[in-house]
């Protein structure tokens, strides 16, 4: 069932409309930078059956890419309907993208900020207005349509940060930052060797859709989105040995369902990795060094931020969007720290990030497929 609900994502995609395969957001900024036309309609439909097939096959994927997409899907919509220019396509693309994302992870600020901060990459009033507003009605609408809602993540009694705890804090900065780096480099290079392949996508899809459904007969926590596996971490759960194993086998599961070509996004994946290994650093320092070492749920929330920060780099978003999901806010000057190492960890080795890596790859696909029509 997960081989053949993976290929069936990935023929959508492959067969009726290429422009919805993978996150969606890296196809956003394309769009929004003007470096490639608006797609079709056909991508809303297409992006939602394929991201529910994709995702409820067990394939590490999240679910924020494709709303992130649809909403921007539906800016193209509303702009075509209303005959307005380019200039305000892009705007209202950017203001669909926030509010896909602030209904996806009930966070109406990180939404509006990571469109701005990622995608659109300036802080301009017409825009700012535009992305914030459709941001705060896409996360009321969700109100009303679901009924009030929390965070989406609890954690474990967190003390107030001490000076120190400093020394840990820095070193999940430095070692979110490496396997940020690292987790980019794989996330490519798949994607270059599955655009290598002679292999039928369908085919690679249904193998990967398979390999992941065995997996998660296993051990089904380990498949999905993550955020259970989030969850845990952030009421620090588990021993050493158990969160490494977490830690390996969800970036290999990343990076190979990523490499499927189906619907899904990477956020709630990096959310999983940077809260393991922040709950890592934590275990390992309650045995060594007990002395210096702070909760390891707040090192576990704190790796959550500076690893996002590391592979997107966008550490506002990384900062606002781990506050809004958690509803903790004294630990915030740490994970500013956390964060700031990261990012220049990241930045040092000249590692590109994320998106912007798959936006040239959306881009230049785009390109392929339009010399290609008749």
């Amino acid at each position: 069932m997960c081989a053949a609900a993976t290929a069936a994502a990935a023929a959508l995609v492959h067969r009726v409309e290429p422009h919805a395969e993978g996150s969606g957001i890296p196809r956003v900024e394309a769009v929004v930078e003007g470096r490639t036309r608006p797609g079709s309609p056909l991508i809303l439909p297409v992006k939602y059956v394929g991201g529910l097939l994709a995702i409820g096959a067990g394939l590490a994927l999240g679910r924020e890419g494709p709303s992130v997409q649809m909403g921007g899907n539906i800016g193209i919509i509303v702009s075509r309907i209303t005959r307005r220019n380019s200039y305000d396509l892009r705007i209202l693309v950017a203001a669909g993208a926030a509010a896909g994302l602030a209904t996806a992870f009930n966070a109406p600020i990180a939404g509006g900020v990571f469109v701005l901060e990622e995608l659109v990459k300036r802080f301009d009033p017409r825009t700012t207005v535009a992305t914030l507003l459709a941001s705060g009605a896409g996360f009321a609408s969700a109100q009303l349509l679901l009924g009030d809602s929390i965070q989406l993540f609890r954690t474990a009694p967190l003390g107030r940060p001490r000076l120190e705890g400093a020394p840990l804090v820095l070193v999940v900065g430095l070692v979110a930052g490496l396997v940020g780096v690292a987790y980019n480099a794989l996330v490519m290079a798949s994607l270059h060797r599955m655009d290598a392949s002679r292999i039928p996508r369908e085919v690679r899809a249904g193998i990967i859709g398979a390999g992941v459904g065995a997996v998660g007969f296993l051990a089904p926590d380990l498949v999905g989105g993550g955020d259970l596996l989030t969850q845990q971490a952030l009421l620090a759960r588990g021993s050493i040995l158990v969160v490494l194993g977490v830690l390996v086998a969800r970036i290999l599961l990343g990076v190979v369902s990523y490499a499927a070509a189906t619907p899904g996004g990477l956020f709630a994946p990096m959310l999983v990795v940077g809260s393991h290994l922040g709950l890592l650093v934590g275990l390992i320092g309650r045995v060594t060094v007990p002395q210096w070492t702070p909760e390891p749920a707040a090192l576990a929330l704190i790796g959550m931020a500076a690893f996002f920060t590391a592979t997107v780099r966008a550490p506002i978003t990384g900062l606002v969007l781990a506050t809004e999901l958690t509803g903790v806010t004294d630990q915030l000057p740490p994970m500013l720290g956390a964060c700031a190492l990261a990012m220049l960890v990241a930045t040092l080795l000249h590692s590109e990030p994320i998106y912007d890596a798959l936006t040239s790859r959306a881009a230049r696909a785009a390109q392929q497929n339009a010399d290609e029509r008749p």
